[in-house]
């Protein structure tokens, strides 16, 4: 291990043992603090934001991707709403989880405690190191990030904000430390840190995930690609199958949760996809159909098999005629990456039957897959969205950054 990333490790460690003793009032008075920070100091972060466009442009990054990684006055004023709402939210480090009495006397229960440290991996999204930061603090964890090269700019400026925040409330700097080194190989020897690094969470796409998944030797909270559906059933409202649909995939491209693939039963073909098509091209969404759809949309380019398991994260839609509910689940739970998937139907039995049989972090009846994000969920921010089974699933708010101990109360007991 480089010495650049033991000083980290070894700093997280001694930060570790003030920020797990912090009470409430005090993390709360510092996410304010730093909540208006980022609102006064907004300037210097878009100056650094805008640095990381230009290089991105030029380097050809796609305009979805560009967009994620882009800072404006209200994504800034959206950082700091999402730390006064973490503020705002209940405490869980310290919660006791229920108590029971032995036989033999003895009091069990179970008590919240922080994770630890927890290291982030993750791409081009400032936003998320303001989230990470207010998760983590609020628990009473620790965090080390480390952002692509292609957000360095952004990311510095914000950890710089926070840290001399920090700093200004008698709190050590190091409750938050950034990696600034972005190479691959730095980023290959973080992921082995695990004498200092509790759990490790990957934020980005598929190739990154993999990587830490296949390379960590700390264990991973595997936050996932979304290859999101929606399935627009028989008995669907279509002008709201319309309107979620155009939501779903043209309010941001780049983000997991937006709509990757349509399913569309074949007793609304006719009257839906046509309509459909025509709010589509105005904004320039290509469509990738099978033969069904195609030869309603005759402009659509004919999907492949690769068609339908690729998050697009652009403004390209598959979409494919299915006989039914039950096709729609299957296909869905062939495709999907897990993470959000949606039903637009009147019919209450195919609604409860797609909540029951769908294997995803989150289903829908009758919304837009864009929801599935913490601020949206009411966690005031998220760590990431866990499309993985063990510990946490789905949005990942202050719970999913949470451990237990167990609490023994005795007078004086002795095993016979």
């Amino acid at each position: 291990m480089n010495a650049m990333l033991e000083t980290l490790g070894r700093n997280a460690k001694e930060a570790e043992i003030v920020l797990r003793n912090l009470d409430t009032a005090k993390k709360n008075q510092v996410l304010e603090a730093v909540a208006d920070s980022l609102i006064a100091n907004s300037r210097e972060l878009l100056e650094a934001n805008a640095i990381d466009v230009k290089n991105g442009r030029e380097n050809q990054m796609p305009e979805g991707l560009v967009d994620r990684l882009m800072l404006t006055e209200v994504r800034i004023e959206g950082m700091a709403e999402g730390l006064r709402q973490v503020a705002s939210l209940e405490d869980p480090i310290g919660e006791v989880i229920g108590m029971k009495k032995r036989p033999n006397g003895l009091l069990i229960g179970q008590k919240r405690v922080p994770l630890g440290v927890i290291g982030i991996i993750y791409e081009a999204r400032p936003n998320v190191t303001a989230d990470a930061f207010a998760l983590c603090f609020k628990t009473g964890n620790v965090v080390i990030l480390k952002g692509g090269s292609d957000a360095i700019h952004s990311n510095t400026a914000i950890v710089d904000c926070i840290r001399r925040t920090l700093e200004e409330n008698g709190i050590t700097r190091d409750a938050i430390q950034l990696i600034a080194d972005t190479s691959r190989e730095t980023a290959g020897e973080f992921m082995k840190m695990n004498e200092y690094v509790d759990v490790l969470i990957p934020r980005g796409g598929r190739g990154l995930i993999k990587a830490v998944v296949n390379n960590s030797t700390i264990p991973v909270i595997e936050t996932g690609t979304g290859n999101c559906h929606i399935y627009v059933d028989e008995s669907a409202d279509l002008q709201m199958a319309a309107d979620i649909v155009m939501n779903a995939k043209t309010q941001r491209v780049g983000v997991c949760n937006a709509c990757e693939s349509l399913l569309v039963h074949e007793k609304v073909k006719d009257a839906f996809l046509p309509v459909l098509a025509r709010r589509l091209r105005t904004r320039n969404v290509e469509i990738r159909a099978d033969e069904e759809a195609k030869a309603l949309i005759p402009d659509a380019v004919p999907a492949t098999e690769e068609d339908w398991g690729t998050e697009y994260l652009d403004y390209i839609l598959s979409i494919k005629v299915v006989g039914g509910v039950d096709e729609a689940i299957r296909h869905i739970n062939r495709y999907n990456t897990g993470h959000s998937e949606a039903i637009i139907t009147k019919d209450y039995n195919n609604a409860q039957k797609f909540l029951d049989e769908v294997d995803a972090a989150a289903v829908y009846v009758n919304a837009s897959t864009r929801f599935t994000d913490g601020f949206e969920f009411g966690f005031g921010a998220e760590i990431g969205i866990s499309t993985q089974k063990l510990h946490a699933r789905g949005p990942m708010g202050l719970l999913a950054l949470t451990s237990t101990k167990f609490i023994i109360y005795g007078n004086g007991q002795i095993r016979p």
